[in-house]
Order: structure tokens, then sequence, then C-alpha cells
């Protein structure tokens, strides 16, 4: 005869509830991971408290305006993100409405930048209306305008902004794919930055340091001088090294 044991029904019905319930975190956990690529718990939490706070149905209507993302290169090495395919604090204006404190991620190889609406979609955003962004990346906020072809003839899509007076210097920040099959793969990811210069309204690509100094031929003089007496590196492995020059380039009356 087996007999009822009261302890032994207690001690098992207890571990199977706490068993079910870590079962389901622990899928939930996977399915939050694979569908971010990247977003951990802590960065989810801070866009959801990030979001609670600017929460009204206007915000979210001009802020999630886009389509849901999907990754369409699984089987391509390496990633199409900028800086890492993790989420990135950022700062987000469109249509004239700037969001703060916000996680963004930004594609380069597509030219698209988007946002988790919630623990399972991705949404990317709406490049008709953004207006500019920046992410903070290694402690360092790098600044992107959205340029459109009325604006610049032939120029057009995100750029990182590393000067803008009278007239402005850009990087535009680009992957391309190596293609080479093989059986895990369908090629790489590489880095391809391309660096512009902007005066009077033309767009001068610069390939080489020497071709800055070629645009600015007219006040090589002055330039060389300046560059001298304030012991400047000047290289385009170093962009930003380009930036006093041409500011003292605006700054010469023309």
């Amino acid at each position: 005869m087996v007999r009822h044991n009261p302890s032994y029904e207690k001690f098992f019905i207890i571990p199977m509830k706490h068993y079910l319930f870590l079962l389901f975190f622990f899928i939930l956990n996977i399915s939050v991971r694979a569908g971010f690529s990247g977003i951990s718990a802590s960065e989810y939490k801070f866009f959801t408290s990030t979001v609670t706070e600017q929460d009204t149905i206007k915000e979210r209507q001009i802020l999630f305006n886009g389509i849901l993302w999907t990754n369409k290169y699984h089987r391509i090495k390496n990633d199409q993100f900028l800086f890492s395919d993790y989420f990135l604090p950022g700062t987000l204006t469109i249509n004239g409405q700037t969001f703060r404190n916000i996680k963004l991620r930004y594609d380069i190889y597509s030219d698209e930048i988007m946002t988790p609406m919630n623990l399972e979609d991705i949404v990317q955003l709406n490049k008709e209306m953004v207006d500019s962004f920046s992410i903070s990346s290694d402690n360092k906020v790098y600044k992107f305008t959205n340029i459109r072809e009325e604006t610049l003839k032939g120029f057009q899509g995100y750029y990182d902004v590393l000067y803008k007076g009278r007239s402005a210097l850009y990087i535009k920040h680009k992957k391309e794919i190596s293609l080479s099959l093989t059986e895990t793969t369908d090629g790489e990811f590489y880095l391809d930055n391309r660096i512009y210069f902007v005066k009077d309204g033309i767009i001068y690509p610069i390939t080489k340091t020497k071709d800055l100094f070629k645009i600015l031929n007219d006040d090589r003089v002055l330039i060389r001088n300046y560059i001298k007496s304030n012991k400047l590196k000047v290289s385009k492995k170093i962009p930003e090294s380009f930036v006093p020059v041409i500011r003292y380039f605006d700054s010469l009356s023309h």
C-alpha cells in the first residue's frame, strides 16, 4: 500500500513552480537577445524608462514612424553597424522634434538608423523625417545630419559633421561587402569611410591630404604659415586635424 506523504507533496510542488518560472525567464531572455541582436537587459531598462518619461501617443507616432527591421545579412562576416552592433545612447531630431537619451544603432551599409520599440521589435526610422542624430561611443559624441538632394545636388544621406561654417567638412561612414563565398559565409563587411569638403556649394572628395590644400590653393601662403606657427599636424588618417585649417580658411576674407 502506498502511503500519502504530505511533506513530499509540499516539497515537490514548490520547486516545480520555481522551475517553470526560471524556464520562462530563460526562454524570454534568449528571445530578447536574439531579437535585439546585442541589446542587454540594462540597455532595455534604460530605453523603457526613457520612453515612459515622454510617452505620449503623438511622440510615439513620430518616433516609431518607420518599418520593422530584420537582419538580411546573417551570412556576412562581421556586421554592418557603426562602432558596435549594440544600441548606443543618442539624441534624435525628427521633423524638428528632439528625442534625448534614446538608444540608436546605425547601419552604415544601408545608411539607415534604428531604435528598439519594445522587447521584440526594432524600428528602422523613416529617413525622410529624420533631421539629425547623435551617437555616443567611447566617451565621444558623433553628430550626424541628414543631407537631402535639394540641399546639395548629388549629395544625400547621413553624414558625420566634423565642421560647418562658411564651408563644411563631412565624413561618410560606409561599409561595403567583400564577396568571398564559403560554406559558412557569403562575404565580409569592411569599412570604407570617405571625407568630403564643401565650399561654395561644391563638393570635393578628399582622398589624400594634398587634396585639401589644392582646393585652398589661393590662400596657400597664409595657410602654410598658420600651420607652421601653430605646429599643426594635418593628416587624412585623422580627419579632425583638417578642422583648424578649414576654420582658419573661413576666417579669411574672400
